[in-house]
C-alpha cells in the first residue's frame, strides 16, 4: 500500500519504519523543513529498539502535503492531537481524497478532525482513530527514533462513512482491534488517565528537576495512583452511560503491553505502572510546556468532560485536575482545547451524539 505518514516526530518516525519494513511505500511529511532536514542528511530514519536497529530511507521525505498524498492509498496522521484541526484543514484543501488513520486520535480526535475538514471541504472524510499511539517511542537525536514498545492491541473506530479508513488501518497495523464506535475508542485513551494526575501533583518536581526523574516510577507514588484510580472510575462511568463497559486502566494497559501480562493484582495502580518495562525509563516532563500538559488536558480531559456533560455523569476529579492545570500553566483550555463546539457536538443530547458516531 502507498502511505503518506504525516508527522516526523517519534510516532511518525516509528510508523515510517514499521510500515516500510512491512513492504509499504511511505512518503514522510512534516510541514517543518527543519524537522525533515536531519533525516535527509542522515539518509533516512535511524531506528533502534523493538522494531530492530538500522537506517530506513522512505520513498519520499517532503514538506509539501500535496506531493505526499498525491499517490497515496491512505494517510496516517502521527501528530500531537492539538494539530488534528490544522491537518484536517490542510487535507481538506487538497484535491486527492484518501482514507485517514489518526494514530492516535486520543479523545475526540475523529470528531474534531472531521469537523475541521467539513468546515473547509463541505464533506466528511473517511476517518478512523486509534485510542492510543501504536508505539512507545522517543527521539533522542533529530534523525533517530528509539522504540521501546509496540502496542499489542489498539482500539480503532471510524465515524459513519469511514469503512475504507478502518479497512486501511487493519491492513497497515496488525494490532488494530475494531471498537463499536469512536466513543469507545475515545474513552479508551489511557493517556487521559495516566498522565494528568502525575503532571499536576508532580508539577513542583517538574519545574525544580527539569525532568530529571522517571515519570512512571519515581513519580508514581501511592497518592498519585489513588487520584488516577478515582479518575479511571469516572472514565468508566461515562463510558457506561454510552453503553460501553470498558476495562480498568491497568487491564487496558495490559492489553496494550505497557503493564506486564504476569500482573495479577490489577488494583495496585502504582506497582502495576511502575513495573511496566516499556515505560520504566521514560523521563518526566522537563517543563510545563511538555505535551503531558499541552495535550492530555485540553485534548484529553477537556473533551472527556464534554462527553460527561452530555451523558449527565459527574466527573469532579477530572474537572478539578483541569482547573489546577489551568492555574499551573496559565492556559485556558476552554479557549484552546477540544471543546464540544470544535468537535461539532455542542448542545447534543445522548441520542444525538450516538447518532453522530454510529449513523
Amino acid at each position: 500500500m502507498r502511505v503518506a505518514v504525516m508527522g516526523a516526530g517519534a510516532g511518525g518516525a516509528a510508523a515510517t519504519v514499521e510500515l516500510s519494513l512491512a513492504g509499504h511505500s511511505v512518503a514522510l511529511w512534516s510541514r517543518s523543513p527543519r524537522t525533515l532536514e536531519p533525516y535527509q542528511r542522515a539518509g533516512g530514519v535511524h531506528y533502534r529498539g523493538v522494531l530492530g536497529d538500522g537506517v530506513l530511507a522512505p520513498g519520499m521525505i517532503t514538506s509539501d502535503a500535496a506531493d505526499a498524498i498525491a499517490q497515496a492509498d491512505a494517510v496516517v496522521v502521527c501528530l500531537p492531537t492539538f494539530l488534528h484541526r490544522d491537518v484536517g484543514q490542510i487535507l481538506a484543501r487538497l484535491p486527492h481524497r484518501v482514507p485517514v488513520v489518526l494514530n492516535p486520535g486520543h479523545t475526540g480526535g475523529a470528531l474534531e478532525f472531521a469537523q475541521a475538514y467539513h468546515e473547509v471541504a463541505g464533506t466528511m472524510p473517511a476517518v478512523v482513530e486509534f485510542s492510543t499511539l501504536t508505539y512507545v517511542a522517543r527521539k533522542h537525536q533529530p534523525s533517530e527514533v528509539t522504540v521501546t514498545g509496540r502496542a499489542n492491541r489498539v482500539r480503532a473506530a471510524a465515524l459513519p462513512g469511514g469503512k475504507a479508513a478502518l479497512a486501511a488501518a487493519q491492513v497497515l497495523f496488525s494490532n488494530t482491534e475494531p471498537a463499536a464506535d469512536v466513543l469507545a475508542s475515545d474513552l479508551s485513551n489511557v493517556n487521559m488517565v495516566l498522565h494528568p494526575p502525575g503532571a499536576v501533583l508532580g508539577a513542583a518536581w517538574v519545574e525544580a528537576r527539569r525532568g530529571d526523574f522517571t515519570f512512571y516510577v519515581d513519580g508514581m507514588t501511592p497518592g498519585v495512583a489513588r487520584v488516577m484510580h478515582d479518575l479511571d472510575l469516572e472514565r468508566r462511568a461515562v463510558a457506561r452511560a454510552f453503553g460501553h463497559e470498558l476495562p480498568s486502566l491497568i487491564e487496558e494497559m495490559q492489553a496494550i503491553g505497557t503493564v506486564e501480562k504476569s500482573v495479577t493484582d490489577t488494583s495496585n495502580f502504582a506497582a502495576c505502572i511502575a513495573g511496566g518495562r516499556a515505560n520504566k525509563a521514560i523521563k518526566a516532563p522537563d517543563s510545563l510546556e511538555h505535551r503531558y500538559y499541552r495535550e492530555d488536558f485540553g485534548f484529553g480531559l477537556l473533551p472527556f468532560c464534554e462527553f460527561a456533560a452530555i451523558a449527565g455523569v459527574p466527573v469532579p476529579v477530572a474537572q478539578s485536575l483541569l482547573l489546577l492545570e489551568s492555574s499551573l500553566t496559565g492556559v485556558d483550555q476552554n479557549a484552546t482545547g477540544r471543546t464540544a463546539k470544535r468537535m461539532g457536538i455542542a448542545g447534543y443530547s445522548i441520542d444525538q451524539l450516538m447518532a453522530r458516531v454510529r449513523g
